[in-house]
């Protein structure tokens, strides 16, 4: 690592005092190092580590700002709760960093999803996500309609608050909340798993990589247009009846920094038993 960006979430880091910690003893130790502050701070081209202060939302955000860079590498500092994205506490972030500036970690690629959204006049729209795409209603009061397509072949027709497809990574997000199955965050797969659904035997689904989800809104009940919402991570599209939203492993991917020689088994206890 030559040139590292504090990716800093000032709502968790108020003072800044974190950051200036990190700040000066990077510099002391001769690195390179910019900081990132607010949305209209650009990272430097040449940055190829990305150190960020916040919780697992912050880490999302960095994530969306570099994936279309390659060799940059991302490193948690936990200023959140749970923080199954960070890896480091901020009590041991000095012990971290003379590791990284030894060499002395991994790097581990995690899949993404890309998902593009049609309507029926042709219009299109593109996202991708490290964690998830969420399907859900938009206006909050009646429950949502919906089908979803594997490879071409109908799956199921769906009554629910929405659907979450999820990469490994996004297994201990809003798909744990929902009741899904967790997965080791260097697999390949995608999980989809229904939230509320209004029948007892629907659950979680885990599908190929390789596999194809299609998810359409037609008319609700008794021929209303329905309104939902797909979040990318939390950026929000729009959807309706008569659109549809293509999902497949998109073919960019994130690095995360892997300082730990603990197995993501024993990662996991640890982060459930603190809280």
């Amino acid at each position: 690592m030559n040139h590292f960006c504090i990716y800093t979430n000032t709502h968790k880091d108020r003072d800044l005092l974190i950051t200036e910690k990190l700040r000066s003893f990077l510099t002391l130790h001769g690195e390179r190092c910019m900081v990132k502050t607010s949305p209209e701070d650009e990272i430097h081209q040449d940055v190829d580590c990305i150190l960020v202060l916040g919780g697992d939302g912050t880490m999302l955000q960095a994530a969306r700002d570099v994936m279309e860079r390659k060799g940059v590498a991302l490193l948690g500092i936990n200023l959140g709760t749970l923080g199954y994205l960070t890896e480091v506490e901020p009590e041991n972030m000095e012990k971290a960093m003379l590791r990284l500036l030894d060499g002395d970690y991994e790097l581990e690629s995690r899949m993404m999803l890309n998902g593009i959204i049609r309507n029926p006049e042709g219009g299109r729209e593109e996202g991708w996500a490290l964690n998830d795409i969420v399907i859900s209603k938009a206006d909050g009061k009646q429950v949502l309609q919906f089908t979803v397509s594997v490879n071409g072949r109908m799956l199921n027709r769906y009554l629910a608050d929405g659907i979450i497809v999820t990469t490994p990574t996004g297994s201990t997000g809003y798909n744990l909340s929902a009741g899904g199955p967790i997965a080791e965050p260097g697999a390949r797969l995608l999980i989809l798993t229904p939230i509320c659904p209004h029948t007892i035997n629907q659950r979680s689904i885990i599908l190929a990589p390789e596999d194809e989800i299609v998810i359409d809104i037609p008319l609700g009940r008794e021929g209303q247009v329905q309104h939902a919402a797909a979040s990318f991570d939390g950026c929000i599209m729009p959807m309706q009846t008569g659109d549809s939203i293509r999902i497949v492993k998109s073919e960019k991917t994130t690095d995360f920094i892997k300082l730990s020689k603990a197995g993501f088994l024993e990662v996991l206890r640890k982060k459930m038993s603190d809280n």
